[in-house]
C-alpha cells in the first residue's frame, strides 16, 4: 500500500529465530505474536498469576509462568524473563514497550545466555535511557534540545534555585523512563515542591529511578516523533512522523501519520535530525525519536527524547508505509540488512489511532476494573484493531489501563477520521466502563478536525466531563430486559401467579416498578412509565426485541419506543445490565426495595451536613502514602490518602473539616468505594431537626407485608451501613400486591 517491493522480505527469506519469547501482556504482546504466527516463528508468552487465562497467553504456542501479579515480581523482573527464556527454548526475546522494553539490564542479561535481544544494543539503551544523557548526546549530533537544566544527582533543593533561571511555566520530568509518567507541570514557584515530591514517587515506583530535571514548558507545543529503522550494517532509515499532540496528563491518547502540522521540507529535516541522533548512539532496530514543534513556528523542532523500543502507536506507520515493524525487528535481530534506503520509502495515505483506556471520563478519568463479559469488536474496509481483549478477561489495576487500539486508514485524512469515528461507535467492551464515547468526542471537535490542535488541548476543554445521565431509551431497554429475565425464571405451578411481573390483581391490574438509581421504570404489557432523577414523569409505548450473539458477544437488543428504534448491545452481570450503544458502555444498576430503606438510613444518618464525612477510594488500587493521622485535625482539602492504580496517582482529600479517622495504611489494597477514612465533625442544630424529620419518614420505604399463601420476596442481604452484600437482580413478588 505504501513503499516500493524493495522493502518487503522476499519470499525465499527464512525464519529470523526457530522460537521468540514474547517479554509481555495485553495487547502488544498479542499483536508481536501475531506477526511470529505468520511468519511460522514458534511464539512463546509469559504471564503472571493475574494473567493466567489471558489472550496472550491463549493466542501464544505455549506460556511460562513468571510470577505473581505485581509486576516487579513478574513482567519487571529480568531474572524471571531470562529463566522463561532458557526454559522454553526461545532464540530470542522481544520485549514489547513497557516494563523492561528499554530496561540494559535485560539486554546484557540476554547476552549473557546467547539469547538474542530484539532492541537495541546496551549503550544506546543506556544513554537513550537516561533524558539527562540523551539531550547531552545529541547536542552533539547538532540537534536542538529544549533549554532547561538536565543534571544528575539534582536534589529538589538545586532544581527549585535553578527553575528561576530556567523560567516559569516549567516541566518536571524523570530522567528515567518515559510515557510521561511522573510528568508535572508547574507555572507557580509555590506548587513546585509539591510536584517534585510527586514525580520522584511516581518515578522510584514506575522506574525504579527517582532522578528529575528541568525544561521550560513551551507554548501551545505539538508533540511530533519520527519512527526510525537501523540494521547493525550502518544503514538507518526514517519512515515518516507522527502526530500525538492529543494528551491527556502527558499521556498520548489519539496519534496519526503523517502529521497535519509539517510541510515536505520540514518532514526532510525532522527525519534527517532523527536519524543523526539514532546514528550518533550506534542504534540497532525500531527506535523513535520524539521532538517538540511550536505550533505557531512549525519549522523550529526541539529533540525531547528517544524511546528505544517499539512505540505504542507504531501502527499508524505501518498502515501509510506497508511496513510491519516487528517483523523488521525480529530480521535486523538476527542480522539481517535492511536492503532499502531512504529513497524507497513513499507515504501512502493517513491513519489515526485512538487508544481504548479502561478508565471513566466521567469520574475524572479514573481507571477502573472489571472483567470483559461480552466484546464486541469493529471491522471493515481500513478498520484494524490491536486488542487485547476477550470475552472473560479480567482487567485489574495492576498494570497500564490501555485494552485496545482502534486504528483507520483511508487515502486523505478526513476519511481517516470517518472511519475511525464509526469504528468506535461499533465497539462495544461489556463489564468495564471505557472511554471509548469521550474518545468519539474529541475526533468531532472542530480543532481535531481541522488538525490545529496542541499537546494542551485536551487538558483545556476535555479534561473534564459531567455525568451524562442514562436516556429514557436506556431505561426502558434496562427495565424491559430485566422484565424479560423475570418473566423466564417465573417456576410453574401454583406460586406462578404470584411470581410472574404481569401486574395481575383482583381489581385491576398493576405495573411492576424496576429501581435504577434514581430513576423507576414501571412496566405494564407494552406500556411503560418513567420517572426520572428530576421526578419528571413520561409515559411511553415500547417493545423489544432481544437476538443472541455468538459465544463472547453482546445480545443485540431492538427498542422500540414510541414508534423511533435504537439498537444496544447488551449484556447481564448480576444485578447489573449492561448496555452499549455508539460507543458508550453503560452498567445500569437494578436497586432492590431493602436497599432503598438501606439507602434512606444512610441518608438520615447523614443529616444536613454539606458533604458526606466519608472518604472512599473512587478507583481499585494500591494506598501509596497517607500523610495524616487517626486523631488529627483537617481542613476541607487536606489529604489523607493517596491511591496509585495502572501507573496513576489520586489524592483523596477531606471533604469537610474535622477529625479524621484513617482505616488504610500505605501498602493497603483498596476496592473501588471503599471507605478509606471517615471525618466527624460536630452536629448542628441543623443536622438534629433533619435526622428528626427521616425518623418519621423512615416507614415510607419499607416493603408491604406479603399475603397468606403467597411465596416470600426475595431480598438482598444488607451490611450495618445499609450496603448490599451481594450482588444479584433481585426481584419480589410485592410490586404485584394491592
Amino acid at each position: 500500500m505504501a513503499m516500493t517491493d524493495t522493502t518487503r522480505p522476499t519470499a525465499t527469506a527464512g525464519m529470523p529465530f526457530p522460537a521468540v519469547l514474547v517479554a509481555n501482556r495485553g495487547e502488544i504482546a498479542c499483536r508481536v505474536i501475531r506477526t511470529l504466527n505468520r511468519l511460522g516463528i514458534r511464539s512463546i508468552a509469559v504471564f503472571s498469576d493475574a494473567d493466567r487465562d489471558a489472550p496472550h497467553v491463549r493466542l501464544a504456542d505455549s506460556a511460562v509462568r513468571i510470577g505473581p501479579a505485581p509486576a516487579r515480581d513478574s513482567y519487571l523482573s529480568v531474572e524471571a524473563i531470562v529463566d522463561a527464556a532458557r526454559r522454553s527454548g526461545a532464540a530470542a526475546v522481544h520485549p514489547g514497550y513497557g516494563f523492561l522494553s528499554e530496561n540494559a539490564a535485560l539486554a546484557e542479561a540476554c547476552e549473557a545466555a546467547g539469547i538474542a535481544f530484539v532492541g537495541p544494543g546496551v549503550r544506546a539503551l543506556e544513554v537513550m535511557g537516561d533524558k539527562i544523557s540523551a539531550k547531552n548526546e545529541v547536542a552533539r549530533a547538532d540537534v536542538p534540545t529544549i533549554p532547561g537544566i538536565a543534571e544528575p544527582g539534582l536534589t529538589d533543593d538545586e532544581l527549585i534555585a535553578a527553575a528561576e533561571s530556567v523560567g516559569y511555566p516549567v516541566l518536571v520530568k524523570p530522567s528515567a523512563g518515559g510515557g510521561g509518567k511522573g510528568m508535572q507541570a508547574v507555572h507557580d514557584p509555590a506548587a513546585l515542591p509539591e510536584a517534585l515530591r510527586a514525580a520522584r514517587r511516581v518515578a522510584a515506583s514506575a522506574f525504579g529511578d527517582d532522578t528529575l530535571f528541568l525544561e521550560r514548558l513551551v507554548s501551545s507545543p505539538r508533540h511530533i516523533e519520527v519512527q526510525v529503522l537501523a540494521d547493525r550494517h550502518g544503514a538507518v532509515v526514517h519512515l515518516g512522523e507522527r502526530e500525538c499532540s492529543l494528551q491527556r496528563r502527558h499521556q498520548k491518547v489519539v496519534e496519526e501519520a503523517p502529521s497535519p502540522l509539517l510541510d515536505a521540507e520540514t518532514r526532510a529535516r525532522i527525519g534527517e535530525a532523527a536519524c543523526r541522533v539514532a546514528a550518533g548512539v550506534g542504534y540497532v532496530g525500531a527506535g523513535t525519536v520524539e521532538f517538540l514543534v511550536s505550533a505557531e513556528r512549525p519549522g523550529e523542532f526541539f529533540f525531547m527524547e528517544m524511546n528505544t523500543r517499539l512505540q505504542v502507536e507504531h501502527p499508524v506507520t505501518e498502515l501509510v508505509t506497508g511496513v510491519d515493524l516487528v517483523e523488521w525487528q525480529l530480521r535486523v535481530a538476527a542480522g539481517e540488512p535492511l536492503g532499502f534506503e531512504q529513497e524507497d520509502v513513499r507515504l501512502a495515505g493517513h491513519a489515526v489511532e485512538a487508544r481504548v483506556y479502561a478508565e471513566n471520563p466521567e469520574r475524572e478519568f479514573l481507571p477502573g476494573d472489571g472483567t470483559v463479559i461480552a466484546l464486541r469488536e469493529p471491522a471493515g474496509e481500513g478498520v484494524r484493531i490491536d486488542s487485547g481483549l476477550a470475552a472473560g478477561t479480567r482487567v485489574v489495576t495492576d498494570y497500564d489501563p490501555m485494552l485496545a487500539k482502534v486504528i483507520a486508514w483511508a487515502p486523505n485524512r478526513a476519511g481517516a477520521l470517518a472511519r475511525l469515528d464509526r469504528a468506535l461507535a461499533d465497539t462495544a467492551v461489556l463489564g468495564v466502563v471505557t472511554n471509548v464515547a469521550w474518545l468519539r468526542r474529541l475526533l468531532g471537535d472542530d480543532e481535531v478536525r481541522a488538525g490545529s490542535m496542541d499537546t494542551t488541548l485536551i487538558d483545556r476543554r476535555f479534561s473534564e466531563q459531567s455525568p451524562v445521565p442514562a436516556s429514557t431509551a436506556e431505561l426502558v431497554a434496562a427495565a424491559l430486559l430485566a422484565h424479560r429475565a423475570r418473566e423466564a425464571s417465573t417456576p410453574p405451578g401454583v406460586g406462578a401467579l404470584w411470581g410472574a411481573p404481569s401486574g395481575w390483581r383482583l381489581e385491576s391490574p398493576r405495573a411492576v416498578r424496576y429501581d435504577l438509581h434514581g430513576a423507576t421504570v414501571d412496566v405494564l404489557d407494552d406500556r411503560v412509565t418513567v420517572r426520572g432523577a428530576d421526578g419528571e414523569v413520561t409515559e411511553h409505548v415500547a417493545r423489544i426485541a432481544v437476538h443472541t450473539g455468538a459465544a463472547g458477544e453482546p445480545e443485540s437488543v431492538v427498542l422500540e419506543l414510541d414508534g423511533v428504534v435504537t439498537r444496544f448491545d447488551a449484556a447481564r452481570d448480576g444485578a447489573i445490565v449492561w448496555l452499549a450503544a455508539a460507543g458508550r458502555s453503560r452498567p445500569l444498576r437494578l436497586r432492590t426495595p431493602a436497599e432503598r430503606v438501606a439507602a434512606a438510613l444512610a441518608a438520615r444518618e447523614r443529616g444536613a451536613a454539606t458533604a458526606h464525612p466519608e472518604v472512599r477510594s473512587p478507583m481499585p488500587g494500591t494506598v501509596v502514602a497517607v500523610p495524616v493521622a487517626s486523631g488529627a485535625t483537617v481542613a476541607a482539602g487536606d489529604t489523607v490518602a493517596v491511591v496509585e492504580a495502572m501507573k496513576m496517582e489520586h489524592r483523596l482529600v477531606a471533604p469537610i473539616a474535622g477529625t479524621v479517622t484513617v482505616s488504610v495504611v500505605p501498602g493497603d489494597l483498596v476496592k473501588l468505594d471503599q471507605l478509606v477514612a471517615v471525618v466527624d465533625v460536630a452536629p448542628t442544630p441543623a443536622d438534629a431537626e433533619t435526622a428528626e424529620t427521616a425518623e418519621t419518614a423512615e416507614t415510607a420505604e419499607s416493603d408491604p407485608p406479603t399475603p397468606a399463601g403467597a411465596p416470600e420476596p426475595t431480598r438482598s442481604a444488607t451490611s450495618s451501613r445499609g450496603e448490599p452484600a451481594a450482588a444479584g437482580i433481585v426481584t419480589t413478588t410485592d410490586r404485584n400486591l394491592p
